[in-house]
């Protein structure tokens, strides 16, 4: 563990969809790096599952590592599926919603 209570996971090997596990009927997550300048946390969530409409501050970039999701950007809908991202914008209201089992990586830019 690192001063912050975080499991430090620098300089070791990790499998992706290994970093959090489907758990029935939620979301999870499992912050993966975090610093000044940005954080990247691992997301997984149950079938009909999502993240409701809500903005932030900075830029995001979403990477889907398993499954397919519905997100919506500023009332635009798009589909992502495993092995593509979506960068969402700052400030611009975004929702995801997972179809059946969906993993993805969520990296914070800060300004």
């Amino acid at each position: 563990m690192t001063g912050t209570g975080r499991e430090d996971l620098r300089e070791k090997v990790l499998a992706v969809n290994d970093l959090v596990a489907y758990q029935p009927g939620t979301v999870a997550s499992r912050m993966i790096v975090f610093k000044k300048a940005g954080t990247i946390t691992a997301f997984s969530f149950a079938a009909g599952e999502g993240l409701s409409e809500h903005t932030a501050p900075y830029d995001a970039v979403l990477m889907v590592t398993d499954g397919v999701a519905d997100v919506q950007i500023a009332g635009t809908p798009f589909t992502v599926k495993a092995g593509e991202l979506i960068i969402l914008p700052a400030n611009k209201p975004h929702a995801v919603y997972a179809h059946g089992q969906f993993k993805m990586l969520l990296t914070m830019i800060r300004e």
